[in-house]
């Protein structure tokens, strides 16, 4: 027998554990990504100066809220990068992850990725779709 199916065999429940949470994670994100994407202004990835996050919340609320934001948006990352080799949207899954993580320089990261070509477009689509207008990069 092949030793990658003797392997299958063996770790069923493993596998069918997998199988469930590339269900989820493909949900999650077919759901979150777009929602995202339409709530996000349209100028967002323009030039100027943005705020940082939770700044006019108390500062353990603030330090509570950037810890879920961050746990949330690594989550996203982990999920988008398994999604360019399993069906997915992984660079928008990874995008959104970016936006909602809070680290320097992190705005000039996400304008450069949303400067490809290929990725404004689908973005744009989503937002087409909703009613929103195009993102200005």
């Amino acid at each position: 027998m092949d030793p990658i199916l003797d392997w299958l065999d063996t770790h069923r429940t493993l596998v069918a554990w997998l199988v469930v949470a590339e269900i989820i994670m493909f949900v999650a994100s077919a759901i979150a990504v777009p929602w995202m994407l339409v709530r996000i202004p349209h100028d967002y990835f323009g030039p100027g100066v943005h705020h940082t996050p939770f700044a006019d919340h108390h500062p353990a609320a603030r330090v509570v809220l950037l810890t879920i934001r961050n746990l949330l948006g690594t989550v996203l990352i982990v999920a988008g990068i398994a999604m360019l080799v399993l069906p997915g949207q992984g660079i928008l899954t990874i995008l959104a992850g970016l936006v909602l993580l809070h680290f320097p320089r992190k705005h000039e990261l996400v304008r450069w990725i949303m400067s490809r070509r290929q990725v404004l477009a689908s973005a744009n689509w989503v937002r087409h779709r909703a009613g929103r207008p195009p993102l200005i990069v």
